[in-house]
């Protein structure tokens, strides 16, 4: 079929790999030094990684390629992530778990009550590691991108002493009941909370969550908290 898709010039490319990070589907690697698209049905052709080449590389034309394949794309993100690895395939060192220490106050001096209650990195569902050992034992939030921008107490209310993973399921190219449903399965995870706003899309965010839960066979306490888009919370 004809569609759009990346091509890279490769006497452009300096093999830096920001474009790498960049590509959610992985359908980016470096080659001898150079960026490489792995599969033509694992781009989506929407050009997400073009901003983040500073030689301007990478551009966008239209050819004869295969249908984009989303289940592609999973699969080829699950068979590039070692089991024992929570590192995404990019390499990118801010998709490495690990969990933060909380001190008495933040870099700019500010009090406990004001600081940050994120308690490990990443954060971001897409990005998390199943496997990763700070799920152990957790209480787990699954909030949505816009809340923490609209209800500004979300740190304290919410997030102390939880594990935290954020998503939009409006935007992100991932299934969510699918990684928490494994997350579920590996851990023992003590009770689960839903901060969703309160725009029907990201409802897919709760249904994700109800259908992990059913698919994990572990019906754990959980509740889901609704943040109106003036940051009142609607519902509880």
């Amino acid at each position: 079929m004809l569609r759009k898709i990346v091509t890279i010039d490769e006497e452009k490319c300096d093999g830096c790999g920001l474009c790498i990070g960049a590509c959610h589907e992985a359908a980016l690697q470096l080659v001898d030094g150079k960026a490489k698209l792995v599969s033509d049905n694992l781009c989506d052709g929407l050009g997400a990684c073009l901003p983040d080449c500073p030689r301007g590389a990478i551009n966008i034309i239209e050819r004869e390629a295969p249908a984009f394949d989303e289940g592609a794309v999973q699969q080829h993100i699950t068979n590039k992530l070692p089991a024992s690895s929570p590192q995404m395939p990019c390499g990118c060192p801010g998709s490495m778990a690990k969990e933060l220490k909380k001190t008495a106050a933040t870099s700019r001096n500010e009090p406990v009550a004001a600081g940050s209650e994120l308690r490990q990195w990443p954060c971001q569902l897409q990005l998390v590691a199943a496997n990763a050992p700070y799920f152990d034992n957790a209480h787990l939030l699954v909030a949505a991108d816009c809340a923490a921008y609209a209800h500004a107490n979300l740190h304290a209310e919410f997030m102390r002493n939880k594990i935290t993973v954020i998503g939009c399921p409006k935007l992100d190219k991932v299934n969510y009941a699918a990684k928490l449903t494994e997350i579920l399965q590996l851990h023992e995870i003590k009770s689960l909370t839903v901060v969703r706003m309160e725009v029907p899309c990201c409802g897919g965010l709760e249904n994700a969550v109800k259908e992990a839960l059913v698919q994990s066979g572990k019906m754990i306490p959980w509740r889901v908290v609704i943040i109106g888009t003036d940051g009142t919370i609607q519902e509880d």
